[in-house]
């Protein structure tokens, strides 16, 4: 157990354990690998979808909805559900949201009309945000130094193998009903056993005045945080694109559903790999040099896709620009928490959860006036070309604060 409950009790920091046992870990990363995906696995659906809702009123916008409702309720509940860590414990946030998540998740599948499948998908949001929440606080309670940057890019990885698994099995089940993808959301059944009896609580219960390890000035510090905020939505926003508008893209190469799913997912394969060779780029590199370095490959991959003639060119870019999403969110994970107090963390990185899931909702928002005036092949080049000088700018933002 890493975190010691009685010395917390008594007023000190938490103490991270030299090894949490294998199911402890097991169920972290276990859970972590519903995450991500977990509004991106119906995209393969969404044609479909969009030719069985075409007598709806509004019915293409809601059905891309259905998609992007789940992140923004992440988004309007994670940094809540964080704090709700912070005070209650993580986990009984965890076990709730896992159960949460496979009512919600598999409700889509018996939906009576769009209506209810978008409340459900809302519901499943909130699952989400939960789940995050809880196992980046968890994470950040039981590791320390360079082994928490370690297990920070495990469970990035985690969350990009979550894609890896279940959207080529979407695309498979979309091929025979576009509500099958639905039914893998019972995935999350399997690990409510294992959160309840074999994860023990590491929240610290007082407000311990533990000091962040980061130095940065405490007037400068929130301005920081709010930096990293706002690289978490942009970054995302430019990301989210592959899931929201790769299916179309595809389609103009005349692809099968199967291959739409192959296709979102690979930008989720490289993103594990990246993922786990962060904490060795972190040792080589600085946070705000990988930050300029992950979103500078995103942007050069979507430039790719953007101006591919070829199914091979597009998943060329989306292979590069995972790369990028997988060394950027453990990085700015571990940046927050040696920003903030252990006492705070579940609600900072709770917000980070809520950023993420922010770009997610508001990139079809934010792309589709774009993709209307210019096409959306030239959406995913302007977007690439945009995202490194919009991140030098925030770089320079930082390090001005980091420096005052």
């Amino acid at each position: 157990m890493s975190v010691t409950i009685g010395a917390a009790r008594r007023g000190r920091a938490p103490v991270a354990d030299a090894a949490p046992g294998r199911t402890v870990r097991a169920t972290l990363l276990a859970s972590a690998s519903l995450t991500i995906m977990a509004a991106a696995v119906i995209a393969p659906s969404l044609p479909e979808m969009s030719r069985v809702f075409a007598g709806v009123p509004a019915g293409g916008v809601l059905v891309r909805l259905s998609l992007t409702i789940t992140s923004l309720a992440i988004g309007l509940t994670a940094t809540v559900a964080g704090a709700v860590t912070d005070r209650i414990g993580r986990k009984p946030v965890l076990v709730g949201s896992l159960l949460l998540y496979a009512a919600a998740g598999v409700g889509g599948y018996v939906a009576a009309d769009l209506g209810v499948l978008l409340a459900t998908r809302a519901v499943l949001g909130l699952a989400v945000g939960g789940i995050m929440s809880a196992v980046s606080a968890m994470i950040t309670d039981l590791f320390d130094g360079p082994r928490r940057a370690w297990f920070l890019g495990l469970q990035a990885a985690a969350a990009s193998l979550g894609g890896v698994v279940f959207l080529p099995m979407a695309g498979v089940l979309a091929g025979i009903s576009w509500r099958a993808p639905f039914l893998l959301y019972a995935a999350a059944v399997l690990i409510v056993p294992l959160a309840a009896a074999g994860v023990r609580e590491t929240r610290v219960p007082d407000p311990v005045a533990s000091r962040p390890a980061d130095g940065a000035p405490a007037r400068g510090r929130r301005g920081v945080i709010a930096l990293i905020f706002a690289l978490a939505v942009i970054g995302t926003l430019v990301f989210f694109m592959a899931p929201t508008q790769l299916p179309f893209l595809l389609q103009g190469f005349g692809v099968s559903p199967p291959v739409v799913g192959v296709a979102v997912a690979g930008s989720t394969a490289s993103s594990a790999v990246a993922a786990l060779g962060f904490a060795r780029v972190r040792n080589r590199l600085g946070r705000m040099s990988i930050t300029v370095l992950s979103l500078g490959a995103l942007g050069l991959g979507w430039v790719v896709v953007g101006l591919a003639g070829s199914l091979v060119q597009v998943l060329a870019g989306v292979l590069l620009g995972g790369v990028g999403v997988g060394l950027i969110i453990p990085n700015l994970n571990l940046w927050l928490s040696e920003l903030v107090e252990a006492s705070r963390r579940g609600r900072v990185l709770g917000g980070l959860v809520s950023a993420i899931f922010v770009g997610q909702f508001l990139s079809p928002l934010v792309m589709a006036p774009l993709i209307s005036w210019a096409g959306l092949g030239a959406a995913f080049v302007v977007s690439g070309v945009a995202l490194p000088g919009v991140t030098a700018g925030i770089v320079t933002l930082l390090r001005r604060l980091d420096a005052g």
